[in-house]
Parts: structure tokens; sequence; C-alpha cells
């Protein structure tokens, strides 16, 4: 199996506030929507993208058991930003597996693991 891209995607109960967390708080660059599904570029082979669950079959988790893990080059600069941002991410710590880390919520109650 060769995978080209891949995608996670979150259904939704606070479907507007999570695509503004994601599209206007997070600067993500949108690949594809419509007025339910809205999927946004991570990079160039990975996408996450933000479903309604009004018009889906699957509904939301509220957050539980969900956390979407992000690589940065600078992890600095990246808690700088969601912090100016106001998106209140918790303080930068020494991770166990010897990273440093940062944690923020989404509307949804996501959890957003940006880590270096």
């Amino acid at each position: 199996m060769k995978i080209k891209t891949a995608n996670t995607i979150f259904y939704c109960s606070k479907w507007e506030k999570t695509i503004r967390f994601y599209r206007d708080h997070l600067n993500l660059t949108v690949n594809f929507s419509t007025d339910w599904f809205i999927e946004f570029c991570l990079n160039a082979t990975s996408r996450l993208s933000i479903a309604d669950e009004k018009r889906a079959s699957i509904k939301s988790c509220n957050g539980k058991g969900i956390t979407l893990s992000l690589e940065v080059e600078n992890i600095d600069n990246a808690w700088e930003f969601v912090e100016k941002a106001g998106l209140k991410p918790t303080i930068i710590k020494e991770h166990s597996w010897d990273a440093r880390v940062f944690y923020l919520f989404d509307p949804e109650g996501n959890r957003v693991e940006v880590w270096q």
C-alpha cells in the first residue's frame, strides 16, 4: 500500500467556531470546502478536515481521546504565534521523550499538541 496523503477528520458540533480556530487563528490553508465540510492543508501530504456533525453520520466525540500532534521547526515562535492569536497555550515544557511541547484546545475540546 502506497499512501499519497493522510487526512484526519474531526466531526464537530461547534463546526463554525472550530473552523475559525483553524482557519482564522492558526492560519491553515483551505484546500477544499463545502457548506458542511472543510479540508485544511497541514503540509504537502497531511490534511485536517472539519465536518459538521449535523450533516454527517458520525457525531462529535467532544475532544475525548483525541490529540492532534504537530511537530514544528521552532516551538518558541509557534508559542508566540498562538499566544498572540489569543488561543491560550500552556507553557512550554520539557517532555519525557526529549522534546519541548505545549498544548492548546480547539472549541470542540480536541487537544492540539505542538512540539519540537
